[in-house]
């Protein structure tokens, strides 16, 4: 069997990184080789995920440099997860196994040498697990925590501290594939898939250069795209809560009339009940906000639209 290795980097605005990236991870690469681990024709694929710098210009000219780095170039910006997947996409035709990396390096490119050799043993999915989060903010640091507590609360398969640093088989990228959502959360659709799986352990490197494509906003973004893709407990807890605050209201109703009528309170409290008005109505307003999510979403699957389009490859491999 041959050992065809790709790794697959999604790429958005890091014309900064990309010249010092591309150095390391074609050493990581050379030395596998070398070693015998994996395939020379092993390549590196970097997805240009809509970039409005000169991110596509360095891929082009990489690739003009040496073969060994190969380029994808989405029409438009569609985020991080169609990215990878894209990339994942094209470059099963000619993988047996397939790591995706950030731009960045933040994820230790050293451990890719353990993820193969994981595979090499026979398993078909190896993630890349933080150790610690010592370099991270205490802000950071506690909510990432808890979400992924919470989404394994909510009885979503998702392995801890992991993001989008995995190695996948050529077999398991086929049967990911198959997942026809629109809204993609990666961390949690492959778990699903099963098959032998590992982990290897690593800690976050600092970012040399560039800054973070990915903020606050777009963290929370795919946090809550995780839970509602993959969870329908939030609904059902808002189905609790109403119970709840229909038993407290009827109580409500019934212990006011009773104290207005024996004269305990007099007109001047329904300013207290407008109050509590007020907090039920903005209650049901975000109640009804969760739920508009979850048409929303149920509305993108049912168009089924393409995640992505191609608009430039660089490559000179056969099929």
């Amino acid at each position: 069997m041959n050992n065809i290795l790709y790794l697959v980097v999604p790429c958005y605005n890091e014309e900064e990184c990309l010249v010092d990236s591309s150095v390391v991870l074609k050493e990581k690469l050379n030395q596998l080789i070398n070693e015998k681990l994996i395939d020379e024709k092993s390549r590196i694929l970097f997805v240009n995920d809509g970039s409005k710098d000169k991110t596509w210009e360095v891929i082009d000219k990489l690739h003009s440099e040496d073969k060994i780095f190969q380029g994808l170039c989405l029409s438009r910006n569609k985020g991080h997860q169609n990215a990878c997947l894209a990339g994942l996409d094209y470059a099963k035709d000619y993988a047996d196994m397939l790591i995706t990396i950030d731009a960045d390096l933040q994820d230790d490119p050293n451990t890719i040498k353990n993820m193969v050799q994981k595979y090499l043993d026979g398993n078909e999915v190896v993630y890349g697990v933080r150790s610690k989060r010592k370099k991270d903010s205490f802000f950071k640091r506690f909510t990432a925590e808890s979400y992924y507590k919470l989404l394994q609360k909510m009885g979503v398969d998702i392995i801890y501290n992991h993001a989008d640093y995995r190695l996948m088989s050529k077999r398991v990228v086929t049967e990911l594939l198959k997942f026809p959502e629109v809204n993609l959360f990666l961390r949690g659709m492959v778990p699903q898939i099963g098959f032998k799986s590992d982990i290897v352990t690593y800690e976050r490197l600092e970012r040399t250069k560039g800054e973070s494509k990915y903020p606050l906003k777009k963290m929370l973004a795919l946090a809550w795209n995780g839970i509602t893709s993959f969870s329908v407990k939030p609904l059902k807890l808002i189905t609790s809560f109403g119970i709840f605050l229909t038993i407290v209201s009827i109580l409500c109703f019934i212990t006011f009339t009773i104290l207005f009528l024996t004269k305990v309170l007099n007109y001047e409290f329904g300013s207290y009940i407008i109050m509590t008005i007020g907090l039920a109505t903005g209650i049901l307003l975000i109640a009804m906000g969760v739920l508009g999510e979850y048409v929303g979403k149920t509305l993108q699957e049912v168009k089924a639209r393409p995640r992505y389009f191609i608009s430039k490859v660089l490559n000179d491999e056969d099929k």
